[in-house]
């Protein structure tokens, strides 16, 4: 029987890396989880014995460090993302394309006494922040940003009605529910990028949109129609991005009658399985959509 190579790629997964730029008395920290891989000319690796040119698994993990000790002036994950592919691709004939994968853990400043402290920091939040940075032989840079687990709840202004029942539905029709969420975004960049500030602003889009105005909210007839409002509140607010994917599981909170008493929009049963899983891509016109669903 014969056997075709179709595909092939290698790389190293989860390095883990601590960064400190130490400006004056003024101290920047970040911590990324790294993962590369190398698309290469590598087919004899897979077909005979020889592993000449190979750019080793280890290799890839000792540059990760090496690259990030060259960043000597702060910067974003996508930025450190873009010099550490563009590193393998000029540094190693062999390689056709480089991919790199950051999961960032979102530290952030903390205030003594109302003051931001010169060097300490706490972890701010549920989201690790995500980057995706790739960059081929001819140069080409691709960078899609996001985030995940991202947990958000509104305790009313959300309802589920005029949905199809048949004689397996057994969820009622509601105008009055909690709705919550833990939401994975990503999101593609054209052209030039400040990317820790557009980063910042369609995370914040997306939040304002979920949660509407701060002391009326916003209705959420069903998670796709907010979703969708979320997408198009990112793509006004931030004119780089021209593809956004959301994913937004369902955190069930069930009304529950404890004993001897009755439900009043109080008391619920948390549970976050099984859930309901609401994704879409949403697009600027005639844009092909980064995430295949």
């Amino acid at each position: 029987m014969a056997a075709y190579l179709a595909q092939h790629q290698h790389g190293k997964l989860r390095v883990r890396l601590g960064r400190t730029w130490r400006e004056g008395n003024t101290h920047y920290f970040s911590e990324w989880n790294v993962s590369t891989t190398l698309v290469s000319d590598m087919a004899h690796a897979f077909k005979t014995s020889s592993n000449a040119d190979m750019t080793a698994t280890d290799t890839q993990k000792n540059t990760v460090y090496f690259v990030a000790k060259q960043c000597s002036q702060r910067c974003s994950p996508e930025e450190y993302g873009v010099a550490l592919a563009r590193h393998f691709v000029k540094t190693y004939p062999k390689v056709s394309k480089t991919m790199v994968s950051i999961e960032a853990t979102p530290w952030t400043r903390v205030s003594v006494a109302g003051q931001a402290h010169s060097h300490g920091f706490t972890v701010g939040g549920t989201e690790l922040r995500t980057v995706y940075a790739a960059v081929d032989e001819a140069g080409k840079v691709e960078v899609v940003s996001g985030f995940k687990g991202l947990k958000v709840l509104k305790t009313t202004q959300s309802g589920y009605e005029d949905f199809l029942k048949d004689k397996y539905t057994i969820l009622k029709d509601t105008k009055e529910r909690i709705v919550a969420t833990s939401i994975t975004a990503s999101w593609r960049y054209s052209g030039s990028v400040a990317y820790d500030a557009a980063y910042e602003t369609t995370k914040s889009a997306l939040s304002d949109a979920f949660f509407g105005p701060a002391q009326t909210g916003v209705y959420s007839p069903s998670v796709q129609y907010t979703l969708f409002q979320m997408a198009k509140e990112a793509l006004k607010r931030t004119p780089q991005l021209d593809s956004i994917f959301l994913n937004m599981p369902n955190i069930h909170f069930i009304p529950c009658n404890p004993v001897t008493s009755k439900f009043e929009d109080d008391v619920y049963v948390a549970t976050s399985e099984p859930s309901g899983n609401i994704e879409a891509t949403i697009t600027r016109a005639q844009v092909q959509p980064h995430a295949k669903l």
